[in-house]
């Protein structure tokens, strides 16, 4: 694999639909059978040979300090704009990075099962997706011969977004540059970075990656947590959670 490669792992949000759990703990490190989810993303990053994974936090930010001790290839960054700003912030609180190399950027709030899924990725810009049959509101990506013309919510018999893309460094830097425009423009606390994406379609060559639905699992809610991992039961989800580590 490319010896330049980097990782962003978006980790910032307060986690309210995951409550009362994350009251104390935030999201990516309340665990998934006895594993922090961000750390199932972080142990496949490092069997690709990643060379730098950041992590971007905002709520109960010191939670997260034990991973750079760690994992020493891991360094931390504050997204001071996480409350009032949605996760458009979080790739711009990483400056330059963003654009620096190629680059992973991942949501941090998986469970990622598939310790290889990292090496499938070939190299080229491109988003991970499942194939989800019918209608679908979540995130979705519209395909014209492989490339990826739109990217938003709600569509018909195509990919779902699973939090995992790839950019190469051209790609990272328009999208970086995207990113900067938009925080020039009144209301961009309200975008999504995938927003930015969409946007800059034109000027890149993405895909999408498919992949196995049970491979990387985003955990949003209680109830979703309860699917993947049955420990956790009524009552256990009924207080807060225990900081990890």
């Amino acid at each position: 694999m490319k010896k330049d490669e980097i990782a962003i792992l978006m980790a910032a949000g307060l986690g309210t639909r995951m409550l009362p759990l994350t009251r104390t703990t935030p999201k990516p490190l309340v665990k998934v059978h006895g594993i922090p989810m961000i750390e199932t993303v972080i142990r496949a990053l490092e069997r690709r040979g990643i060379k730098r994974i950041y992590v971007v936090t905002g709520w109960l930010k010191e939670q997260f300090y034990y991973l750079q001790e760690k994992y020493e290839n891991l360094e931390i960054i504050e997204n001071a704009e996480y409350e009032v700003k949605n996760n458009i912030s979080s790739l711009y609180a990483v400056g330059d990075l963003l654009g620096s190399a190629d680059c992973f950027i991942c949501e941090a709030d998986l469970y990622v099962s598939d310790k290889d899924i990292f090496n499938k990725c070939t190299g080229k810009s491109c988003y991970y997706g499942k194939m989800v049959p019918g209608y679908s509101e979540d995130w979705v990506f519209e395909l014209e011969d492989d490339r990826i013309v739109r990217v938003g919510k709600g569509g018909k018999d195509t990919y779902n977004m699973v939090g995992i893309s790839y950019w190469e460094k051209k790609d990272a830097r328009i999208i970086r540059e995207g990113i900067l425009q938009a925080y020039k423009e009144e209301g961009h606390g309200e975008l999504f970075w995938d927003e930015i994406a969409d946007r800059k379609l034109k000027e890149m060559d993405v895909t999408v990656l498919g992949i196995p639905s049970g491979s990387i699992v985003e955990i949003d809610t209680l109830e979703e947590l309860r699917n993947v991992d049955s420990s956790y039961s009524d009552s256990v989800c009924g207080r807060a959670g225990d900081a990890e580590e």
